[in-house]
């Protein structure tokens, strides 16, 4: 194979009688899911199947998606929120995930907070560090998918993994950062598979203004509430095999590089 990539995913958006994304249809593309907790959307009910769901695939890793709490917003409006109320709010979410998780057989391999929150982590870094301490708290191996210039630092304290993802759904700001969607659109299947491909090749995307942002990720994101996910998501994985690109699990794509044998002399 000539590359590798990770692609994870959004899922367990659904909400009591409401209905979002083909989970099931998707999770055949996609080896790491991110489940909804509750607080941007999911219920008991819907986290519980969601994880059924994923066993019953053999999706090789399963992961809490917490928020903010915000189900009108759909956890995409910024709130004013301190340190120690991030910490409360991530076990409590994170922590019910890991019961569902326990009760099917697994265990989580990592977490991404969503939409608000997850720029928010990567801003302030009160709530970095406020998410990595509650993760290694949670489990020490878990992995945190989150970016942002204060998210490094944060990863150094801790000691905990941190590594960011690319959006081959959303456009880019000039500053690297995803202009954030309230409500998804569709977006045309080959159109997202040449950014999947660029950003393998490349480590570059285009952003809104017609510059080039710098895109050197692991994984990359196919969002679950995108209409036509799942046409997304199979015309990704047919490109990058075409391509010979490997599509891996996180827990790969994100190992730290092996270090190269030194030549005799």
């Amino acid at each position: 194979m000539a590359g590798q990539i990770n692609i994870n995913s959004d899922m367990g958006e659904s909400f009591g009688r409401w209905r979002l994304g083909s989970d099931a249809e998707l999770m055949r593309f996609v080896p790491t899911i991110n489940v909804a907790c509750g607080f941007h959307a999911g219920d008991p009910h819907v986290m519980r199947r969601t994880v059924e769901l994923a066993v019953e695939a053999g999706v090789p890793e399963i992961g809490g998606h917490p928020s903010l709490p915000d189900v009108l917003g759909f956890g995409r409006r910024r709130m004013l929120i301190e340190a120690d109320e991030l910490r409360d709010l991530l076990m409590y979410q994170v922590g019910a995930l890991q019961a569902f998780a326990r009760a099917a057989g697994r265990t989580l391999s990592h977490l991404k907070p969503h939409g608000a929150l997850y720029a928010m982590c990567g801003e302030r870094e009160d709530l970095a560090l406020a998410l990595l301490e509650t993760a290694r708290a949670l489990d020490p191996a878990l992995t945190v998918i989150a970016g942002g210039p204060a998210m490094a630092a944060a990863a150094a304290a801790t000691g905990v993994r941190a590594v960011p993802e690319g959006y081959v759904d959303l456009a880019y700001r000039p500053d690297g950062f995803p202009v954030l969607e309230r409500a998804k659109r569709a977006w045309d299947p080959r159109e997202v598979a040449d950014r999947a491909v660029r950003i393998v090749r490349e480590r570059r995307l285009p952003a809104i203004d017609g510059t080039t942002v710098a895109i050197d990720v692991p994984t990359v994101c196919i969002h679950g509430d995108v209409p036509n996910a799942v046409d997304v998501a199979r015309c990704v994985r047919e490109r990058l095999a075409a391509e010979s690109i490997e599509v891996v699990p996180l827990a790969r794509a994100a190992a730290p590089a092996a270090p190269t044998p030194r030549q005799r002399s």
